[in-house]
């Protein structure tokens, strides 16, 4: 029994994904020791926050970087420090944002709610919010029209939940924030590539920690140096209410130097091989077709699609959805598309033999169908 299960908690399979939800993601024990060594000593959290970032920053290519409580963390801390710069004042202000520079650009199809809105972490920066163009079509010229002497930052949101066509590029995002010279903020809390944004030339970065790095809760914002030193001073203000300790700090540049040692190509065929053999397993079943799928985002990660063919089985994906999660273990799989009677399976978070439990799993729910 794990420790939850101790507790009197249900054992979780997590075939979803990196999830909030879940608890993102499970940590390497080096991670754990080094975070239980930092836990049981003293530091100088300012220069600490400083050091780290100064670590985090060789890994991402950024003129600095700051260390979060996670993603949504950084959210509002970055729009905070496009809005304040370096004035202590404007900064114990926040978020009230009156008579300050403080409308944030962000294309309506991003607007959206990862577990909370996007809009709501940018007025808690104490930005203002400003949609453009429609939710399926954002052109560049939504976005300059928009434009105007209260636009503090322009925000993109790099997310399997976006809208994935009909958006302005990064190219064209990152072309208009330097003709304008506006910052350029670009949310990428599940992203891979640690470099690729600030080589594309976003101003502001910002990364999960216990997503893709497997860290724990965490985050991270990396980019121009200037705005780095802004996003560290939120600490006296609004940052308050979202500090991280000591030991997620040192668990997260532990994690961060495991990921950057990490096989990807090899870590990405095992995964591709799990799920290669779970899907050949579900299509003995009758009444589901699986398929390895990529993710919708671009990124590499291949799934197990499955879709549920409710006239032979006469229940819909909701229903197995439910009798999965009803069981123990509970079992969470990706739903995005339950709708339209498909469920996912992430072959990331799953441990050593966890596909073969679902296979079972499913196998039982359409036996006892009968």
């Amino acid at each position: 029994m794990n420790i939850y299960e101790n507790m009197g908690l249900k054992k979780v399979i997590n075939a979803s994904g990196k999830m909030t939800t879940l608890g993102v993601s499970t940590i390497d024990k080096n991670v754990g020791d080094y975070m239980k060594e930092a836990a049981m000593n003293f530091v100088k959290m300012d220069n600490l926050i400083k050091k780290s970032g100064d670590i985090l920053s060789q890994y991402t290519g950024g003129e600095g970087s700051c260390v979060t409580l996670g993603s949504s963390a950084g959210i509002a801390i970055s729009i905070a420090a496009c809005i304040t710069g370096k004035d202590i004042a404007k900064i114990e202000k926040l978020p009230l944002n009156e008579g300050l520079k403080n409308e944030v650009i962000i294309q309506k199809g991003h607007a959206i709610n990862f577990g909370a809105p996007i809009i709501q972490m940018i007025r808690l920066g104490g930005g203002i919010p400003i949609e453009v163009g429609q939710s399926n079509k954002v052109e560049p010229f939504h976005i300059e029209e928009a434009i105007n002497e209260k636009t503090a930052a322009l925000i993109y949101i790099k997310s399997h939940h976006t809208v994935q066509k009909g958006m302005t590029s990064i190219k064209d995002m990152v072309n208009i924030a330097k003709e304008y010279q506006i910052p350029l903020i670009i949310d990428a809390a599940a992203e891979e590539d640690l470099k690729k944004y600030i080589g594309l030339g976003a101003d502001l970065v910002i990364y999960s920690g216990g997503k893709a790095i497997e860290g724990p809760t965490s985050g991270f914002i990396t980019g121009r140096k200037d705005l780095i030193e802004c996003c560290q001073l939120q600490y006296k203000g609004i940052g308050r209410a979202m500090k991280t300790g000591k030991e997620n700090i040192m668990g997260l540049l532990k994690a961060i130097e495991i990921y950057n040692q990490k096989d990807m190509e090899a870590s990405i065929k095992v995964q591709k091989q799990r799920m290669e053999w779970l899907i050949k397993q579900i299509n003995t079943i009758n009444g589901l077709e699986a398929s390895v799928i990529q993710d919708e985002a671009g990124r590499c990660i291949y799934r197990a699609k499955v879709k549920i063919n409710s006239d032979i089985l006469g229940v819909d994906a909701y229903y197995i959805i439910r009798e999965l999660e009803n069981g123990n273990p509970s079992i969470y799989t990706r739903n995005h598309y339950a709708n339209i009677g498909i469920i996912n399976i992430d072959p990331r978070p799953l441990k050593d033999g966890e596909e073969k439990i679902i296979f079972e799993r499913l196998k039982d729910i359409i036996k006892n169908l009968g």
